[in-house]
């Protein structure tokens, strides 16, 4: 018993480690793809878009490639640092785009971005796994809540440094951008380093079937079936208005790559503050019902982003947005563990993400078009509208669950 806290408590602290570097990757690079996108290469506001949901609609068939390896996998580790490393060596590729003629360089752009998900989301998911198996479940809302406010105390402050160093020049000039990229790649050999260290159990398989397998008996599980309609319903109202925020806040608001910085590092010290509270509350109340007031406090940001162009003012909103964000991060992923069995999580991960892929694909070009036909505004009331919706779906799964443990407690069959 010892000997495992030891590793386990070992494993949380390199978690930890690899998630700092992944997170400097992510705010030095992903934050800036829209700033450097519409600043430097000029793309439309449909390319926005594609940055949102081409790396979604990739990822999709490779989660579902991915989930076939990894059913197959006694070990997970090897297979996720080789899938960051591939990932990473994408913002090397884009360090070059600004040398293409000028009327390929946006496509390429959009194409690096969207082909940088196919590693991607090998990685993300075999992590995903990893992690699960790695961290007790009596751990994970404590250990989870501690790192993610970990994480985003280093992703404010690189973020801030960033918005700092991006004010020094041009908007159009695309060295710091180019700078960024490369930096990036550095911290994603440190993340490959840490993940590496990682003490993994070996599991055997008991059964390792012959041939596809794709996975059905795991819709057979009602808790979790019934998270996925909840889940990826939210999803679709939230993804949907990605790429509306950067598109009014660059181009309705003219927000510089300081300001961009400012509304992230906002967001973030929101996160920091209230990590530790929904991991209190849904240790106290259950994820399921923590759920309900997460989907109603994300309605709250497309509605209030599209009342003011003061970026003052939007740094106002993205803080208090940020308040409800950390929720999302912390207890969804809880959520959707809570209602795998482990003997099939891996199955079961892979599947969520397979759809939530699909709707990452939809939802933002659905939001697109709206703005197209009809009006910033109206795309971004609808996507208040069904976040706000999602929170009566919330509702209904906590009710589920809870009859559910009621009739586990009396010693009633469990669901199927």
């Amino acid at each position: 018993m010892a000997h495992s806290e030891r590793i386990n408590a070992l494993n949380e602290k390199l978690s930890i480690k690899n998630g700092i570097a992944t997170t400097i990757v992510l705010n030095i690079s992903n934050n800036y793809f829209a700033l450097f996108a519409i600043s430097v290469l000029g793309v439309s506001n449909y390319q926005v878009g594609l940055i949102s949901s081409l790396p979604q609609f990739i990822g999709m068939f490779a989660m579902f490639i991915g989930s076939l390896l990894l059913n197959r996998m006694e070990e997970k580790k090897k297979f996720t640092a080789i899938s960051f490393l591939f990932t990473r060596l994408f913002l090397l590729f884009m360090f070059f785009v600004i040398y293409l003629p000028v009327e390929y360089r946006g496509w390429v752009f959009v194409l690096l971005v969207g082909f940088m998900n196919l590693p991607g989301s090998f990685a993300n998911l075999s992590w995903q796994s990893l992690i699960g198996d790695l961290i007790p479940d009596n751990r994970r809302s404590g250990f989870f809540s501690d790192r993610n406010r970990v994480l985003t105390i280093v992703g404010m402050i690189s973020t801030f440094i960033i918005g700092i160093m991006l004010q020094q020049f041009n908007s159009s000039n695309p060295f710091p951008y180019q700078l960024l990229f490369l930096v990036g790649f550095l911290f994603g050999i440190v993340e490959v380093y840490y993940l590496l260290k990682h003490k993994e159990e070996k599991k055997v398989r008991k059964q390792i079937k012959k041939g596809l397998s794709f996975g059905w008996e795991v819709f057979k599980h009602k808790p979790y079936v019934y998270f996925l309609i909840c889940g990826l319903f939210f999803n679709f109202g939230w993804q949907m208005a990605w790429s509306l925020f950067s598109i009014y806040q660059i181009k309705y608001a003219l927000a510089t790559g300081l300001w961009v910085s400012l509304f992230a590092v906002a967001n973030q010290i929101a996160q920091i503050v209230s990590y530790k509270w929904w991991g209190r509350m849904a240790d106290k109340h259950s994820n399921a019902k923590m759920l309900i007031l997460v989907a109603v406090g994300m309605a709250s940001a497309p509605f209030l982003t599209i009342l003011s162009t003061d970026l003052v003012y939007l740094v106002a909103v993205n803080a208090f947005s940020g308040l409800f964000v950390s929720g999302t991060v912390l207890i969804l992923f809880n959520q959707l563990l809570e209602v795998t069995k482990e003997d099939n999580r891996s199955t079961c991960i892979s599947n969520y993400n397979i759809l939530l892929a699909l709707v990452a694909f939809i939802a933002p070009q659905f939001g697109v078009f709206l703005l197209e036909t009809v009006s910033m505004d109206f795309a971004m009331t609808i996507s208040s509208v069904l976040r706000g919706a999602s929170a009566f779906l919330f509702f209904g799964l906590y009710l589920y669950l809870r009859n559910q443990q009621k009739v586990l407690k009396i010693g009633g069959p469990s669901t199927p």
